[in-house]
């Protein structure tokens, strides 16, 4: 019972995890890219599947999102690991935080930002795989939003991918 402490609110038990548990550091590692002050790290490549899948490891700033947009190929699964976000999916806003997960079905219009005091780590499932590229196309062209919007919706096109509105915040 060394690894397990009981709490005194819940009479429940947390989990301390040894070093070799803990979570990596997303920003230590050598495949991260960032873009616009995302980090975005590969844990399951379209490759590694067949094209089956891709999970992509990803630590946004508060305030950050990306604009309204509609995947026309993947399914899109967040699963929240820290800090708290406003989703807009087909026009109904709701919260999630970590330990929470949202899908959001192909060709459904969707958004999220992140609210609150701290930073959100969630990992991004999408099915089929393949998306994952954008990210590493939009790090490698360092674009900017919205100064360079015509060439990120270039690689959108090529990756299924249609922006139809402003980010959260900016409606």
């Amino acid at each position: 019972m060394d690894r397990m402490v009981k709490t005194t609110t819940r009479k429940r038990f947390r989990f301390i995890p040894t070093e070799e548990e803990t979570m990596i550091d997303l920003l230590e590692c050598p495949d991260t890219i960032e873009w616009l002050g995302v980090s975005y790290r590969p844990i399951l490549t379209n490759a590694a599947t067949g094209g089956a899948m891709s999970i992509v490891d990803s630590l946004s700033p508060v305030g950050s999102g990306p604009p309204r947009h509609i995947h026309e190929r993947e399914d899109e699964t967040f699963v929240l690991l820290s800090g708290l976000c406003e989703f807009w999916v087909e026009g109904e806003r709701f919260t999630k935080k970590a330990g929470e997960t949202v899908f959001v079905p192909r060709g459904m219009e969707h958004t999220f930002r992140v609210i609150g005091g701290m930073p959100s780590r969630h990992l991004v499932i999408l099915t089929p795989g393949g998306f994952e590229d954008f990210f590493a196309d939009m790090a490698a062209g360092k674009f900017q939003i919205p100064q360079d919007m015509d060439r990120i919706a270039e690689s959108a096109r090529r990756h299924h991918l249609r922006f139809t509105g402003p980010p959260l915040g900016n409606d």
